[in-house]
């Protein structure tokens, strides 16, 4: 899922955990790199559940030095001395693993954004502020306790996280625990009827009823217009997050049909992190959800064929869905061409926009969905012009 500023989530459970002696810990260690290689070029935020970490299904401190050998000659830097890794893994990685992982391998740390940990206990929180001297008060400030499940409403989408039932059950058991006070009551108001300004979370048509018949949303047209004049040759354009605060004040804006000058911010970001939250936050994808199982299925294409099963695919697409995503692939080709300045080619906007552009009618989408979801997304970008050339839509 997303946090509340659109950046991936990744979860991490203790109780998902076998036995040591059942892990193969080798495998573990790969599959932690390949998830996390899925993100850690762009802005990411953990979720960690303690609850579930047992004495038997603790991986021991020699896979931890294992673990840090092997991240260490690909990804982290010669900076932290042999005896901070000795004293700080051996006093605290069993209570700490995830914590640890992000704080030794810097590859990992430098976009990561916020670090939740759910149900840590009173020995974490007791050791943590013991060796607070030994990791960076910029890492530091990224933590934040979280007591309750409930509390996670405040930071992420939480109905779009795959938390387990053990998990839910614990939580549950805390609450009742609780001596002489109620259960916090999680009040959600009642859903209001969308402003007739209003340009996020509503459909593509209704925009369209209530701007005259135009076919681009005016929060498109005016991020995309922004960003092609002042951000094509930024350096990471798209990876960067913004200010929550600053991104909910100029969804308000829109929301109320006032004007949004990108310039009064001074973060050529914001427009950027404002175009993604416009995409996500559509009642359905850009791509339709018809579409989900059809993109899924690219990477059974034999490789000369793909672009042509794209432009299928898209061919399928309600015209309005189509229009807005030519314009918007057209000005993410342009993106792409200009990578030798921003950094950002095909397959790095592909990362970052391959979920903003389809996702499943149901849940989340899984881990194995992300190759062929990015890879479609690359393709469109890549041949944009091969792709969307042979279909004129009326008013475009």
């Amino acid at each position: 899922g997303d946090d509340n500023s659109g950046r991936k989530v990744i979860t991490f459970s203790c109780c998902r955990m076998p036995p040591s002696h059942q892990l193969n810990h080798t495998r573990l260690l790969e599959y932690l790199k390949y998830t996390l290689d899925q993100y850690v070029e762009n802005d990411y935020t953990v979720v960690y559940f303690h609850y579930g970490l047992k004495s038997l299904n603790k991986p021991s401190l020699k896979w931890l030095q294992t673990a840090y050998k092997e991240f260490d000659r690909k990804y982290a830097s010669k900076i932290f001395a042999p005896i901070q890794l000795h004293l700080f893994s051996s006093m605290i990685f069993n209570s700490l693993l995830t914590i640890s992982f992000f704080f030794f391998f810097p590859r990992y740390k430098k976009n990561l954004k916020a670090l939740y940990v759910v149900h840590p206990t009173n020995f974490i929180k007791i050791l943590w502020n013991i060796f607070k001297p030994l990791i960076s008060h910029k890492f530091g400030k990224k933590i934040t306790y979280l007591n309750y499940l409930s509390d996670l409403r405040e930071h992420l989408k939480y109905d779009q996280l795959n938390i387990p039932q053990e998990v839910i059950r614990h939580d549950e058991n805390l609450r009742g625990k609780q001596k002489g006070k109620p259960p916090p009551v999680v009040k959600v108001p009642p859903p209001r009827p969308p402003l007739p300004t209003q340009q996020f979370g509503v459909s593509l048509q209704y925009i369209k009823d209530k701007n005259k018949g135009e076919l681009i949303p005016p929060v498109v047209k005016e991020t995309v217009s922004y960003l092609k004049r002042k951000g094509l040759q930024v350096e990471g354009l798209f990876r960067r997050s913004a200010s929550i605060q600053t991104i909910k004040d100029v969804q308000k804006l829109y929301n109320q049909g006032k004007s949004v000058n990108f310039d009064d911010y001074h973060d050529i970001h914001i427009p950027a992190v404002i175009l993604k939250t416009f995409l996500r936050e559509l009642p359905q994808p850009l791509l339709t959800f018809e579409c989900y199982d059809h993109i899924l299925g690219i990477t059974s294409v034999e490789s000369s064929l793909r672009v042509t099963r794209c432009k299928q695919i898209i061919q399928g697409l309600p015209e309005h869905n189509y229009v807005v995503l030519k314009y918007l692939i057209c000005f993410l080709h342009m993106v792409s061409q200009e990578s030798i300045y921003n950094r950002m080619t095909a397959s790095s906007l592909a990362c970052v926009f391959g979920l903003n552009l389809s996702w499943p009618s149901k849940g989340t989408a899984s881990l194995s969905a992300l190759v062929p979801l990015n890879l479609f997304t690359e393709l469109l970008i890549d041949f944009y012009t091969n792709i969307f050339n042979s279909r004129t839509v009326p008013g475009e």
